[in-house]
């Protein structure tokens, strides 16, 4: 099985693996983790890049982008939706997002 990651996600893998708060870092392919959305009134589904598990079991959502596009800003809003929800459940973690592109200065 091949893992495609781009150059820009390598880059980005290779400043994680540096950070001493994170626990774990996994590509999502393969996973099966994914977020339905309506995008011009059509249902898609999302499958966002990383998933990070934090010191403090706080879960991320890495989503890697080269350019934003609205459909992506869409995606943004269902995945807000999904993780207010899983939050208010409780029972699996508390979990986040973060967007990191080319323009991000963190």
């Amino acid at each position: 099985m091949q893992l495609w990651i781009s150059k820009f996600e390598q880059a980005a893998v290779f400043e994680l693996e540096m950070i001493s708060d994170i626990k774990s870092l996994v590509k999502n392919d393969h996973l099966g983790f994914v977020v339905a959305y309506v995008y011009n009134g059509i249902i898609h589904k999302y499958w966002p890049d990383f998933l990070i598990k934090l010191k403090g079991d706080l879960m991320v959502i890495l989503e890697i982008k080269g350019q934003d596009t609205e459909k992506d800003r869409t995606k943004r809003e269902y995945l807000d939706q999904w993780i207010n929800a899983v939050n208010e459940d409780g029972r699996f973690g508390e979990w986040t997002w973060h967007l990191l592109n080319r323009k991000s200065k963190e």
